[in-house]
């Protein structure tokens, strides 16, 4: 092999990085030499690393980002791919369910979560984009679907990734052209939430954390879940859903929660719904 071609020697536990500060927890790929593409080792260190962070007391938010310049430019096409097959079929589907299992896991995460989008995002990266509850990205931000161009489908759920977040005819033509999105594109088409500068992206994705941290845990968790849920049912069985998940809520302090701010509201005309949220921080 070629000295470019060799298997990345950096210590799986060096391929996420994590800082935990005011209530939210950055998590980046910790592989900017290779556009933080996504490795055996790295896809096996992220499961460990949100599942280590989703009970803790201090994080309220879990931020994705990359290090350096690119969010993810998707699977290692050695390692993941080369490597795996060469390996076998046996590898081949345990690095599959390896990478597939922490974003599943992040999908149906207990708290909110956020892509920060400051780079390349591409085929695989969109796995964990849609994982992610709300989605921002940079002006410089690139987005691509470049499987047609080395002769392979967008799997891992890369289509239907494209398939949710775009309409029909963008999404056949982002997959089948295997051209760029620009970070405003990936805006106006619905990959993302909103584009930013991109000395403003951080800001922006702390603004949006810091309104998520004043909100109720145990809501916002039925909230997202209910999102997810309901995009796969017909009408009158999401509203059935929707009922029962708030039945629930109820006996998971939502009936406290809700009396809290029903009496802001109407007593102490605190606060409006519509405007903001109540003083968690008054229910004991």
């Amino acid at each position: 092999m070629s000295k470019s071609s060799q298997p990345d020697p950096r210590p799986e536990e060096e391929t996420v990085r994590v800082e935990v500060a005011d209530g939210i927890a950055w998590v980046y790929f910790n592989r900017p030499d290779k556009r933080n593409c996504m490795s055996p080792k790295l896809n096996r260190q992220m499961m460990r690393v949100i599942e280590q962070l989703e009970f803790r007391d201090d994080v309220q938010v879990l931020v994705l980002t990359g290090e350096g310049a690119a969010w993810s430019a998707g699977m290692d096409l050695l390692e993941y791919f080369r490597m795996s097959e060469e390996a076998g079929l046996s590898t081949v589907r345990q690095s599959q369910r390896e990478a597939y299992g922490w974003w599943e896991r992040l999908r149906w995460y207990e708290k909110p979560t956020v892509a920060m989008i400051n780079g390349w995002c591409f085929g695989g990266g969109y796995g964990p984009l849609f994982a992610c509850d709300l989605a921002f990205c940079a002006e410089s931000a690139q987005f691509g679907l470049s499987e047609i161009n080395w002769a392979i489908l967008p799997g891992g759920g890369a289509s239907k990734v494209a398939v949710e977040l775009l309409g029909f005819r963008d999404a056949m033509y982002h997959a089948m052209m295997g051209e760029h999105l620009s970070g405003p594109e990936a805006a106006a088409k619905g990959l993302v939430n909103e584009c930013l500068p991109d000395d403003q992206l951080r800001a922006r994705v702390i603004e949006v954390c810091e309104v998520l941290k004043k909100k109720d845990s145990h809501a916002l968790r039925a909230t997202k879940w209910a999102i997810r849920r309901v995009r796969e049912m017909t009408y009158d069985n999401a509203q059935d859903y929707l009922i029962r998940a708030q039945e629930a809520l109820n006996d998971f302090g939502g009936w406290k929660m809700r009396k809290e701010a029903t009496r802001q509201f109407l007593d102490e005309k605190a606060f409006k719904p519509g405007l903001g949220a109540f003083d968690k921080s008054k229910v004991s």
